[in-house]
């Protein structure tokens, strides 16, 4: 299965990375790739001087190529990052629909006690207007997540590592693979 990951987060030390590298961990199979959202503000003047940018054009070759997709988002102000909404923005601007049917999970760390559920919540609206295949189910909501994982980048907590191996299970199943 190619597992795409994306991450809300720019740092690359970040516990929604390591979520994501959890995920792939868990997912039987996976041959996993990372997607890369440093791009630039979307911008429709430079647009149209200079059309997508090559990370955007990555992006949605990545999508398009991958069999399921992992996202895992911070919660910043009650709401996803601007990095990712900036990335689905910039996505929707390609030709095509790369999103369309695709089978995608939502996950997300947070340094709070609620784990990102606002910020999955609104991640699903989102994706709403592409139609990809979402995974809903028993959330995966990882709190307090400086915690949370050991020194090997491992979740600690049994509880968020068999909910999360059973929703990247369900992807998995959705993936045709």
């Amino acid at each position: 299965m190619k597992l795409l990951g994306i991450s809300g987060s720019l740092r690359q030390a970040s516990f929604n990375r390591k979520l994501l590298r959890e995920a792939a961990r868990l997912t039987p199979n996976a041959v996993y790739t990372e997607a890369d959202l440093n791009m630039p503000l979307y911008d429709g003047d430079l647009e149209t001087v200079e059309g997508l940018p090559q990370a955007v054009t990555n992006l949605v070759a990545q999508i398009a190529a991958a069999d399921g997709v992992v996202i895992s988002t911070p919660e910043y102000n009650k709401g996803i990052s601007g990095v990712l909404k900036n990335a689905l923005d910039w996505v929707s601007r390609a030709d095509g629909n790369p999103w369309l049917n695709k089978p995608v999970a939502i996950i997300s760390a947070t340094a709070g006690r609620g784990g990102g559920e606002r910020a999955q919540t609104m991640v699903q609206n989102c994706m709403a207007p592409f139609s990809p295949h979402l995974v809903l189910g028993k959330e995966v909501l990882v709190g307090q997540v400086s915690a949370q994982f050991g020194d090997n980048d491992r979740l600690t907590n049994d509880r968020y590592e068999a909910g999360l191996s059973a929703l990247m299970a369900r992807l998995a199943a959705l993936s045709d693979v």
